[in-house]
């Protein structure tokens, strides 16, 4: 079951929901992003532009785009901040190494004019790891419980083995669908 299961519930005219899919390289944006649309994800390949991966679904369409986190593509990111819907920022878990720079990434995202109010949905991903940081910790040092402008969510998962993947989405769809009837 992928995203099209997530989104049978939807009801009423075609709703189009752009989603920005970020986070460092080795962060598995991509991994998944391929989970969600039930594909192989064994051969996962560094993202070195980006990926796009549009479902349509009870007349809902959802178009992720997975944009690589190398240093040197983190600039261009700002090419897709216009008519975001939801910001889903990825976080290797397991990485404490680079908490400090994806912290500084995230912050500077949050400042973002183009994104301002936009839904972050954050993954604490490879929580199977053994090293992994609880996702309540990564809050923390992260300071998310500061952030007031705007809904959030952090969401631990798995993209290997899916777990948390599809509660991430649910929290999305949930919050998009209360902005929508606004």
């Amino acid at each position: 079951m992928g995203l099209l299961s997530l989104f049978r519930g939807m009801k009423g005219e075609k709703k189009d929901l752009r989603i920005l899919l970020l986070g460092l390289d080795n962060a598995g944006k991509t991994t998944i992003l391929k989970s969600l649309a039930d594909e192989d994800i064994t051969h996962i390949t560094p993202t070195h532009g980006f990926n796009i991966k549009s479902v349509t679904s009870s007349g809902f369409k959802l178009n992720v785009w997975d944009i690589g986190g190398q240093r040197k593509i983190r600039p261009y990111w700002r090419n897709y901040f216009d008519d975001t819907d939801v910001l889903i920022y990825v976080i290797d878990s397991a990485d404490q190494k680079r908490f400090e720079e994806t912290g500084e990434e995230l912050a500077e995202l949050l400042e973002e004019a183009k994104l301002k109010g936009v839904a972050v949905l954050i993954y604490a991903n490879k929580q199977d790891l053994h090293t992994a940081a609880k996702a309540s910790d990564i809050a923390t040092g992260l300071n998310l419980h500061t952030i007031r402008e705007r809904a959030w969510q952090i969401q631990p998962c798995s993209a290997v083995t899916g777990e948390g993947v599809k509660d991430g989405m649910e929290w999305v769809i949930k919050t998009v669908s209360k902005k929508k009837k606004k």
